[in-house]
């Protein structure tokens, strides 16, 4: 009786370790892929772990194998995907949910608007002072993502188009690290997902035609395509494990785990 209550135990270890999913990347996609995972663990029973990071850590984790999906801000980039092939595996991928970019200054800013061209300048460091742009004359301290960050390469290729972010600009590991100091910091100025704006910073109006019309970050801006800057999120898989994670994505794709995409702020996908 003993041996074959021993047998159970090591099945249900063995079976429990086989079903728990390891999620790793995107600090945009962390809370909301946190969410999922409470949600879909009470109805399959199935032990998922979710980290953040950045997106390229996400992929850097899938390369070596040591996570099961990664989360991801933006695309894969040729270079991962060659590694990815040169280990013998190929990613798949799957979009989970969109997610719009605030531009956030500290509350006490007196300026609302701004168009992309002065939030190039900015990032770019030929705008150094808020009075160019209409504030107060204060100097201009701006925030960025690291490199491995998904956000980063977003907001450098569709905001700045392409050109390089000034030398110096204050780099954060994580999307929250850019709300604090932003919230401390009179002069600054950084971009964050959507869903990570709050009341300790002021969320500023966008505008892509030249100061015509200047666009609240809102989500019904957002899904109507007023607002300019939202990007797909992503989860990335290797092929050969798309039997194993597939229950899980399609968790989050159903009608329920797209309700949870909607409750904690980003734009769902069905």
């Amino acid at each position: 009786m003993k041996r074959i209550l021993i047998s159970f135990a090591l099945v249900a270890m063995f079976t429990s370790m086989v079903s728990a999913q390891k999620v790793k990347g995107s600090d945009t996609c962390l809370p909301l892929v946190q969410k999922e995972a409470e949600s879909y663990m009470k109805k399959a029973g199935t032990k998922v772990t979710v980290t953040g990071g950045g997106s390229g850590i996400g992929f850097a984790a899938l390369i070596e194998g040591t996570t099961d999906l990664a989360m991801a801000s933006r695309s894969i980039k040729f270079d991962e995907k060659m590694k990815l092939q040169n280990g013998g595996k190929s990613a798949k991928s799957v979009v989970i949910a969109k997610d719009a970019l605030s531009v956030v200054v500290n509350p006490s800013n007196k300026v609302t608007n701004l168009t992309r061209e002065q939030l190039e300048g900015i990032f770019t460091g030929k705008i150094t002072n808020w009075k160019q742009v209409g504030g107060a004359d204060l100097a201009i301290v701006a925030y960025s993502r690291e490199t491995t960050s998904g956000t980063y390469e977003f907001f450098k290729e569709h905001v700045l188009k392409n050109k390089n972010y000034k030398s110096g600009i204050l780099s954060m590991p994580a999307t929250g690290a850019i709300i604090q100091s932003v919230s401390q910091t009179k002069g600054a100025i950084g971009y964050v997902g959507m869903a990570y704006a709050n009341n300790s910073v002021k969320e500023i109006h966008v505008s892509y035609d030249g100061g015509k019309t200047f666009v609240q970050p809102t989500k019904a801006n957002a899904k109507s395509g007023k607002y300019p800057i939202v990007r797909p999120l992503f989860l990335y898989y290797e092929a050969k494990s798309e039997a194993r994670v597939k229950p899980f994505i399609n968790y989050m794709l159903s009608a329920e785990g797209q309700a949870i995409v909607d409750k904690v702020g980003y734009l769902e996908v069905r």
